[in-house]
């Protein structure tokens, strides 16, 4: 992958070839037709048609080309991203494909997409909400009471978390064994959304991707302050799930391909995050910069 990233930096087109044979560039790129509704079927995989992915800045932004071809929304869309680091991380899942396009493994893509075209037609103060609400079901904050090893693991790995919450936001988040689950004080809420006030919609748009991934608002929040990782984040999401494997054993391949497929896309909406917030923070700084009076 850092290979292809810093491929991407070469020459003024900034071209990723790799050669393709027997390909032609004749499927579209704009929006497709409704599908109708239908039993669960494994996600389509297309041929790769293109050879070639390079990315440009336009008046919008970055786009990501795939030979000539300008990439679309599946609304149609200019594909149009706000930063270059993003549009490299883009157009390397998109170079990174093989013989078939497989839209499943490309998150930060389907991210994009889903920021670009909005197709909930959600503002920024629904999406602060929807994450907000998480705190009601927080994984973290849910307790067992029995077995005791399990509440002494819960206790000894989800308390620190919660705790470096509380001092890191000055709030009250608790924990509890109830089945409606901990009482979140009302000045927590409001502390919290006026922190999700600060990133612009595509973070948001990453964030709540990830608490959704996670079931965690606090662990997100631990994820977006770099105080986890990845793997930390998604094992701690897991906790009661790996002891019941430890306890009871595991289907090998399920639990593999379960937990991969987590940590990938828990990665992918962090990356998307902190590319987009990163990307706006410089903007903001250098229009910060124009207005100076000369001396």
């Amino acid at each position: 992958m850092w290979r292809s990233c810093l491929r991407l930096r070469d020459g003024g087109r900034r071209l990723l070839n790799r050669p393709r044979s027997g390909l032609t560039a004749s499927e579209g790129l704009g929006p497709k037709p409704p599908t109708p509704i239908r039993a669960y079927v494994p996600p389509a995989e297309r041929k790769r048609f293109y050879q070639n992915v390079s990315i440009s800045q336009g008046e919008g932004g970055f786009e990501i080309n795939l030979d000539h071809r300008k990439l679309r929304t599946p609304q149609g869309k200019l594909f149009t991203v706000p930063s270059e680091a993003l549009a490299i991380a883009v157009a390397t899942e998109w170079d990174s494909q093989q013989d078939t396009i497989k839209m499943y493994t490309m998150h930060l893509t389907t991210l994009c997409n889903t920021s670009l075209d909005n197709p909930t037609q959600r503002d920024k103060d629904q999406l602060i909400r929807a994450a907000v609400k998480f705190l009601d079901t927080d994984t973290v904050c849910y307790r067992v009471e029995e077995p005791e090893t399990l509440v002494e693991l819960q206790r000894n790995e989800w308390d620190p978390v919660i705790s470096w919450a509380e001092r890191r936001y000055g709030v009250e988040i608790g924990s509890s064994t109830s089945i409606t689950g901990p009482s979140i004080p009302a000045r927590t809420r409001e502390v919290l959304v006026s922190h999700l006030a600060s990133y612009n919609m595509w973070a948001l748009q990453g964030i709540e991707f990830v608490v959704t991934q996670l079931k965690s608002l606090v662990l997100t929040l631990g994820l977006m302050d770099l105080h986890l990782t990845v793997e930390q984040a998604v094992l701690l999401s897991r906790l009661e799930e790996e002891y019941q494997i430890q306890k009871w054993g595991n289907i090998e391949w399920a639990h593999d391909y379960e937990l991969q497929e987590l940590r990938a896309r828990t990665a992918a909406g962090t990356l998307f995050v902190h590319l987009c917030s990163e990307s706006m923070a410089i903007k903001h700084k250098l229009l910060q910069g124009s207005r100076q009076p000369s001396a």
